[in-house]
């Protein structure tokens, strides 16, 4: 496991700079930049090293981001399936354009493939496929399921969540839900994770609508929401565990639970969802579902891949799994 030195030595910042940084403290005055430097590093240590395919014939790839630059800071989930898929297209000897929400003017002619990860309306979905031969979506599939994607299997993760906690003896467990806009405005993205926790719950005999609440997938969100049900419970009669949607969220309801002087796990757990290379210095540290981010976007070039150089007509959706890591906060 990486550590905050190596962090710290590969971004070129101080360690207290890196542990401040990856805790989210609100008080640390450092850009964007600074911050990026950071999460990429901490992510880039996290990789493996991969074996080198062939290269290939001078094709280029877009990796087109549903996300602004910025956004992608607050959400590092789609922060690292770009990076793997930009390790695995490099590793392939593609050429690579990165495309960030607001910055359609960057998508080149020639292109032989685009990775689309994140959120696409049909309208955008569309847009994407006038501009080049072949689209894999990475965490999303449009409706009419013409294109590849690749996928998380959430239902087993959120099943296997549950379990878990209903094991510790929990019987009172909140959600805190995720929801998104289009890049276009034009509608939202429903995340499944909200109804398959629903079922699960309903089917255990233990749902209450009243547990669940829902926010933007970023730390001020988890952070107000906690706030909520704080405010709605009392200290006392909180749900003993709460399920956030991602990670960001999580860190944000460690941050009220601790400005209550709530303690975690011992009055409340909370359980992330992703696993982003940060769960794990947060304190305390994050029990999460990993999800394999990193795969996630070399999964999508590999099939772009398979397109492009075996003319594969079919499409393809590819669901990869998650794990349960258990750390100190459940």
């Amino acid at each position: 496991m990486a550590t905050l030195k190596d962090i710290a030595e590969k971004a070129a910042v101080s360690t207290s700079t890196v542990s401040r940084v990856l805790n989210y403290d609100p008080t640390l005055s450092v850009g964007d930049e600074t911050k990026k430097r950071i999460f990429e590093a901490a992510e880039a240590l996290e990789y493996k090293n991969h074996r080198k395919k062939a290269p290939q014939k001078n094709s280029k790839l877009a990796i087109v981001n549903w996300y602004t630059q910025e956004e992608e800071l607050n959400d590092l989930y789609y922060l690292s399936i770009r990076l793997g898929a930009e390790q695995q297209a490099q590793q392939m000897g593609y050429d690579i354009v990165r495309v960030y929400h607001h910055e359609e003017e960057k998508m080149e002619k020639d292109l032989s493939g685009i990775l689309a990860i994140g959120k696409f309306s049909p309208e955008q979905a569309a847009k994407l496929r006038e501009q080049a031969p072949y689209i894999c979506f990475v965490d999303y599939i449009p409706s009419d399921r013409e294109d590849d994607a690749v996928l998380i299997d959430f239902k087993k993760a959120m099943r296997q969540t549950i379990d878990y906690l209903r094991e510790q003896g929990h019987q009172k467990i909140g959600f805190i839900a995720g929801e998104e806009s289009y890049s276009d405005q034009s509608g939202a993205w429903i995340d499944p994770r909200t109804k398959l926790a629903k079922q699960y719950l309903e089917k255990q005999g233990i749902y209450e609508a009243s547990y669940f609440y829902k926010g933007a997938f970023r730390v001020d969100a988890g952070k107000a929401n906690m706030e909520k049900a704080i405010l709605q419970f009392g200290k006392d009669n909180l749900p003993s565990a709460f399920i956030a949607a991602n990670d960001a969220i999580a860190i944000g309801c460690l941050k009220a639970l601790s400005e209550q002087q709530i303690n975690v796990p011992e009055d409340v757990c909370v359980v992330g969802f992703n696993d982003i290379s940060t769960a794990k210095y947060i304190t305390p540290a994050l029990t999460t579902v990993k999800v394999y981010t990193e795969e996630m976007g070399r999964s999508g070039i590999r099939l772009l891949n398979e397109r492009i150089q075996e003319g594969r007509e079919v499409s393809k959706q590819v669901i990869l799994s998650t794990k349960l890591i258990k750390r100190e906060s459940a």
